[in-house]
């Protein structure tokens, strides 16, 4: 088969595609052939070495994809040849076929193309996994997401929406705010012309937001906990702000908030499973009625990996970025 693999460590032209070894299946995996999988930040940081696969995981990039089952292991079920799938990954999504744990994997949402469905696993999967399994976001509270025209912050507004949450985001332009506005976010704030913190208290009375999705980290991390309520609970999945930086404790006492940190690729299998099995539970359903769509930018060959590297780092898009074998 023909997969995406990262020549030596670098900028995105060390992205090449080659002809490989097709992937051997396990008796409790599948093998997936990739219909399109998704870009996503985690895959950039293992080409400059800052993101290694996990041990035994595949050593190509790509954390989600779409696909028909072209093979089953022995100890699987339900899943059999011909199933039109998506599947949360470990790597391995840049290629024309991969091996993935049965309990990653989801059937296609009714009413979504089998190549939009790669929009879906990686992003769900965070999203319920960290806002609503640890954070316990619930009806009547408010939500703030960074970052809310990336492929997480998209998917994060209209499940947010959907379960009755109140949306702040914050974006870098006005045609990325518009964008989340019409996905359904309440107040959207430009982190380059407003401050918000201001602006969330000005908009909460007060009092602050409930829960906080960061991609930031470091350069947010202050200005965070002084925007959450009283019992506020900061979450966060990504350092592009930096990794490193000075806490205040009173805060955290006085306003008796949570911060917690968390990654999807090194979760074990098992846990894997768990968010899958919660995925399909409560956000298919919200597919299936039309109130979560994808949010899809650009499409991409397989062989043009590096072109959507670029645009990826360079932050324009809106929503997803696809590749294609």
């Amino acid at each position: 088969m023909k997969a995406v693999a990262i020549t030596t460590l670098g900028g995105p032209e060390v992205l090449q595609l080659q002809e490989v070894e097709d992937p051997q299946i396990k008796d409790d995996e599948v093998l997936i052939k990739v219909e399109a999988t998704a870009l996503n930040r985690a895959d950039t940081l293992q080409r400059i070495g800052k993101h290694p696969p996990p041990k035994g995981a595949s050593p190509y990039p790509g954390l989600e994809c779409s696909g028909t089952v072209e093979a089953v292991g022995k100890l699987v079920s339900p899943w059999k040849v011909g199933d039109k799938v998506c599947a949360l990954l470990s790597g391995g999504g840049y290629a024309e076929k991969v091996a993935v744990p049965a309990g990653q994997v989801l059937p296609v949402p009714p009413g979504i193309s089998l190549k939009d469905a790669a929009a879906f696993p990686e992003v769900a999967c965070t999203v319920w996994s960290t806002v609503f399994m640890m954070s316990r976001l619930t009806v009547g509270e408010t939500f703030l997401i960074h970052g809310g025209s990336s492929g997480i912050g998209t998917f994060a507004i209209q499940i947010a929406k959907y379960q009755g949450i109140k949306v702040f985001v914050t974006a870098g332009s006005e045609e990325k705010l518009a964008v989340c506005k019409e996905l359904g976010a309440d107040v959207c704030i430009n982190y380059k012309t407003e401050d918000f913190v201001t602006r969330v208290k000005d908009e909460t009375g007060g009092k602050g937001v409930d829960v906080i999705l960061d991609c930031l980290g470091a350069s947010y991390f202050q200005r965070n906990l002084d925007s959450l309520n009283i019992g506020g609970r900061l979450f966060i999945i990504g350092f592009m702000g930096g990794a490193v930086t000075e806490l205040n404790l009173t805060t955290l006492l006085a306003k008796r908030l949570t911060v917690q940190a968390a990654g999807l690729r090194g979760r074990s299998p098992e846990n894997k499973a768990e968010i899958v099995n919660e995925v399909e539970k409560n956000v298919w359903p919200a597919i299936a009625a039309g109130k979560v769509k994808p949010v899809v930018y650009k499409l991409f060959q397989l062989s043009e990996a590096a072109e959507g590297h670029r645009l990826l780092e360079s932050s324009q898009h809106i929503g997803k970025i696809l590749l294609l074998p």
